[in-house]
């Protein structure tokens, strides 16, 4: 279950917010969009359990579409973001499976591909962190990066990568002659999955992502020279710092600006 830091802070939701357009269908998602639709690269921006109308989250996306970025925010709580006063956030987490957006995803990809996007990343925030996750181990993009992730726990950062040393090869045959695939062709289909160059970006103060649980993500990630990765935990800060701020708190600015760097910084590297 998500910590009480899920729903900090939580942000004055404005439907007419951010430079971009909010359009009815974009692979069958409701989805704020900004940036020129002639650009080869794409980044998929998944919200926190506030949804898709926070103004800083549109903020965020307008900077990244200025990088020379496509950018899709898709609204994949389809309306019902969390409210701040609800009585039971385990029954909202509930009816909002962040595995059910990630198939959901799947669809927004093809969309973007069909445009032409040559390459495409995805960045989560809190809830949208888990979505991310299961993204970076699917043949879907070509970088992800999560901010104070949520609900993300170490066997998602595995992902299928341990799957060859769990089964081992002689399991791994049985199952060849039992599908009749080649073994070669599931040995690459399971190492595809963790090729995904990850960026996991931590809060100090943390009770559902603490440091500690980040620094085992980045244990995982060191052990497979196969993804490249990226992992920082940012001192001082709280849980939902990178995209539930004040703007007159000039250190928690600071801290968000640096957050936002990174994440385009990582896109930079993998997707341009």
């Amino acid at each position: 279950m998500a910590s009480s830091h899920c729903f900090e802070n939580p942000p004055a939701l404005d439907p007419a917010c951010g430079g971009g357009e909010v359009v009815d269908d974009f692979g069958g998602q409701k989805a704020y969009v900004a940036g020129s639709a002639e650009a080869k690269a794409a980044v998929v921006l998944v919200s926190d359990a506030f949804g898709f109308e926070a103004p800083k989250l549109r903020e965020i996306a307008d900077k990244v579409a200025l990088d020379g970025y496509f950018v899709v925010v898709p609204d994949f709580l389809h309306g019902d973001p969390y409210e701040p006063n609800n009585p039971n956030p385990l029954q909202w987490l509930q009816s909002h499976d962040p595995e059910k957006a990630f198939e959901e995803a799947k669809p927004v990809i093809a969309a973007l591909k069909e445009k032409g996007m040559s390459t495409i990343g995805a960045a989560g925030y809190c809830w949208g962190a888990k979505v991310v996750a299961e993204l970076a181990k699917a043949p879907e993009i070509q970088a992800a990066v999560m901010s104070h992730p949520s609900l993300v726990t170490v066997d998602d950062i595995k992902g299928l990568s341990s799957v060859l040393q769990s089964l081992g090869q002689a399991m791994l045959f049985l199952c060849c002659s039992i599908t009749s695939v080649p073994y070669c062709v599931i040995f690459i289909y399971i190492m595809s999955e963790v090729r995904c160059p990850i960026s996991v970006l931590g809060a100090e103060i943390d009770q559902f992502s603490p440091p500690e649980l980040v620094k085992q993500f980045e244990q995982v990630l060191s052990a497979n020279s196969a993804v490249a990765h990226f992992v920082k935990i940012f001192p001082g800060v709280t849980h939902g710092w990178a995209v539930r701020y004040s703007d007159d708190d000039e250190a928690a600015v600071k801290s968000a600006e640096e957050a936002f760097a990174d994440m385009t910084g990582w896109f930079d590297k993998h997707l341009k």
